[in-house]
């Protein structure tokens, strides 16, 4: 069994970035530890993804809510640990960053102690897996004998800008900069800390719509780069929360 570690906002991430991979790593019999900020109070994913964006449309898929449901009872995620003060990155055999894009989603993507601990993990040499999102955590947090961005190096996918941009034209007229968490654009920043943006990132196929699902990876997409593991949207949930699962067996059998 692997102890994966989760770091969250207090509130505001997606439910199916987070929800999805909980369920298939616990399934697979693998330990989650969530923190937060603080510790000790349950998060709360975006409720405009379970309600529905925009007249019920455009939120999380019904399977994937009904993970989040059972995750809100698991005890890791009810009592979730602090990712200030004392925590050891080095008790940990992986690292999950999740996306999101809504207002709360700052107190994660610009916490400088959390980008130092996320720098402290990658350090050490073990699976890191970021989505959407998550990947500009990993893009912000820079290496201790560098100064570089951890992701200088490796080959790498986030939120695409299309998309980005599409969601929030789409639902600007009444959600406002609800789908803009930062005036730049999540595919900018990340390749901006990249030290060859044209080789390393990869923007995938376009793709607007069609979600993988736990039986059809056909629309997913996965970017490897020796023990990193990025993803582009909550579509490419269930083939990332497999790849990682997949790092941490081939971790599993190099430490044997």
């Amino acid at each position: 069994m692997s102890r994966i570690w989760v770091p969250l906002p207090d509130h505001d991430f997606d439910v199916t970035e987070v929800a999805v991979p909980w369920k298939q790593l616990t399934r697979a019999g693998h330990q989650v530890v969530f923190t937060t900020e603080r510790g000790g109070e349950a998060p709360r994913a975006d409720q405009r993804l379970i309600a529905g964006v925009l007249f019920g449309q455009l939120g999380a898929q019904a399977e994937a809510i009904r993970f989040y449901r059972e995750m809100e009872q698991a005890p890791e995620f009810r009592a979730p640990r602090a990712w200030t003060g004392g925590l050891d990155v080095a008790g940990f055999d992986a690292l999950l960053l999740p996306g999101g894009h809504a207002p709360g989603m700052r107190q994660y993507l610009g916490s400088e102690v959390l980008q130092e601990r996320v720098a402290a993990f990658w350090a050490l040499g073990r699976p890191v897996a970021a989505i959407c999102h998550g990947v500009l955590l990993a893009a912000r947090s820079k290496d201790h004998s560098t100064g570089a961005s951890i992701l200088r190096d490796v080959r790498t996918t986030c939120l695409p800008r299309y998309m980005e941009r599409t969601a929030y034209w789409l639902t600007a007229w009444k959600l406002g900069k609800y789908y803009r968490t930062y005036p730049a654009y999540v595919e900018d920043e990340v390749k901006a800390a990249l030290a060859d943006p044209a080789r390393q990132f990869v923007r995938g196929p376009r793709v607007l719509m069609k979600r993988g699902t736990e039986a059809d990876d056909s629309a997913a997409l996965v970017v490897e780069d020796g023990r990193y593991v990025s993803a582009r949207w909550p579509g490419d949930a269930y083939r990332f929360g497999r790849a990682l699962i997949a790092k941490l067996g081939q971790a599993a059998v190099a430490a044997a």
